[in-house]
């Protein structure tokens, strides 16, 4: 359980250090980046493997880098679910996905997180 809560916190700190980076990426109080990190990370469980199932083929010809789109939707579509969230547009998102998921990745590893 504490494992989850120090991802969820690192999660929180990546897509803070994004909003900071991003000028597209507004986030209007500390309880809305925790939402928004809270939906994120629910998309990418629930949702993200279906819709990379259903676009397997295309996700194949371009050799996985159809992901990165389907990592940008996603995090434009938890901008529209939560609000106080907001991403400027989808050049943004793809962008902020990119650096969200990097500086996620490496958080975890800092700290341990990543089994």
């Amino acid at each position: 359980m504490t494992r989850l809560v120090l991802k969820w916190a690192l999660n929180s700190f990546a897509l803070f250090f994004v909003m900071k980076l991003i000028p597209g990426i507004q986030i209007d109080r500390f309880q809305h980046l925790l939402l928004a990190t809270l939906v994120i990370g629910l998309l990418n469980v629930f949702l993200k493997p279906i819709v990379v199932l259903l676009t397997l083929p295309v996700n194949l010809l371009t050799l996985g880098l159809f992901t990165f789109v389907i990592n940008a939707a996603i995090f434009y579509l938890a901008s529209n679910l939560v609000p106080g969230f907001h991403v400027a547009g989808f050049g943004s998102a793809f962008v902020a996905a990119f650096l969200y998921s990097l500086f996620s990745f490496v958080l975890s590893v800092l700290f341990g997180t990543k089994k």
